[in-house]
């Protein structure tokens, strides 16, 4: 929005083209979000505490987390409307990818509102039935990817890239469409299944979101892409304008989150931030990167998947419990202490990421 703003001041005075530049309006998207978080956050936690929006704890969960119980939820909204602002405010509205992006989470994020809503204030300790939850998951996806689908403009936005390989490129065509929307539902609930302590999941998702920003400003600028022969793909470096807005709130975000929290971000955040990094990694066709990348996310879903599916069949546990923070935790880590491994894991994992780049 005020990218126009600004493109209208620049006929009467030159210095205004410095808001032209993707890197400045980067910089300002992530200050203007981690700003939004800071003014908006201690009231949001008050009005949610007010309501009595308090997080249920389960009763077979670690003893540490009993204290935790009617601490506020659902405070994932305040990381929404951060990103929300932020980018209609610095982001090139004229862009396809923006919308995109900014449905998917809004999308997401309203799945996450409703389950939160019914099991928080309905006082349903079910939530938004499963299938359900995956059905309207996989219909908000499938529709973001049928969109990138139908405007694509280069046969590079349907291929998959694989990392650590230049000139290779496997062109998906139709399956692009099934692809990307398993990408986005698989990563917006393996977000959601990390979601279990206080800081976990948000400073991974600011890390992958910052390490995808990178990736999509080279992508989107001609130089960088033939330098790094990675294909260039028009357009998607607007991307880096939305990852700024997205480590900014989430930083603003952990300010209130951090150990020992005064607020959840609860399904309405852990969806849509799980979501928004999966649409953006298909939009600059960095799907496998953000696999390696959010390596916590994955093996938090598989020591669910494992736990289940083994128990099913044997009647015993892989682990104590799952997720895998909780099995740490059931062994006598310190809280603080899983959560801060698990971040340290996620930075390495990150530059393991980035080193795709080059590495070819």
């Amino acid at each position: 929005m005020l990218v126009y703003l600004t493109e209208f001041l620049e006929r009467y005075h030159s210095g205004f083209n410095v808001f032209s530049y993707l890197t400045m309006r980067a910089i300002l998207s992530a200050l203007t979000a981690l700003l939004l978080s800071f003014v908006v956050g201690p009231a949001m936690i008050r009005r949610l505490s007010a309501y009595q929006i308090g997080q249920t704890v389960r009763d077979d969960g670690p003893e540490s987390h009993l204290p935790k119980a009617g601490t506020p939820t659902m405070g994932g909204a305040l990381i929404l409307v951060a990103i929300t602002l932020s980018t209609l405010l610095w982001a090139d509205l004229g862009n396809r990818f923006v919308w995109v992006v900014l449905a998917v989470l809004v999308a997401f994020g309203l799945i996450g509102f409703i389950d939160d809503y019914k099991k928080l204030v309905l006082r349903d300790s079910k939530g938004l039935n499963g299938r359900a939850k995956i059905f309207w998951q996989s219909l908000a996806a499938l529709a973001a990817a049928l969109v990138l689908y139908w405007t694509a403009r280069d046969p590079v936005e349907t291929s998959l890239i694989v990392p650590f390989f230049k000139n290779f490129a496997l062109q998906l065509g139709v399956f692009y469409v099934a692809f990307s929307a398993f990408v986005v539902v698989a990563t917006s609930n393996a977000v959601n299944l990390t979601d279990g302590l206080d800081g976990l999941a948000i400073m991974p998702t600011v890390l992958v979101g910052g390490a995808l920003g990178v990736f999509a400003y080279a992508t989107g600028n001609i130089n960088f892409a033939s330098y790094l022969q990675i294909p260039f793909i028009n357009g998607v470096g607007e991307m880096l304008v939305v990852c700024a807005a997205l480590v900014g709130s989430g930083l603003g975000f952990l300010w209130f989150n951090t150990y020992p929290a005064q607020v959840f971000m609860g399904d309405i955040g852990a969806l849509a931030l799980g979501a928004a990094l999966g649409i953006i990694a298909v939009v600059v066709r960095q799907e496998l990167v953000l696999a390696i990348m959010g390596g916590v996310f994955v093996v938090e879903t598989v020591s669910v998947i494992l736990q289940v599916a083994i128990y099913k069949r044997t009647g015993k546990r892989v682990f104590l419990m799952a997720p895998l923070h909780h099995h740490y935790e059931l062994k006598g880590w310190a809280e603080p202490k899983v959560i801060v491994r698990f971040w340290i894991i996620t930075f390495i994992l990150v530059l393991v990421g980035l080193s795709t780049l080059k590495l070819r």
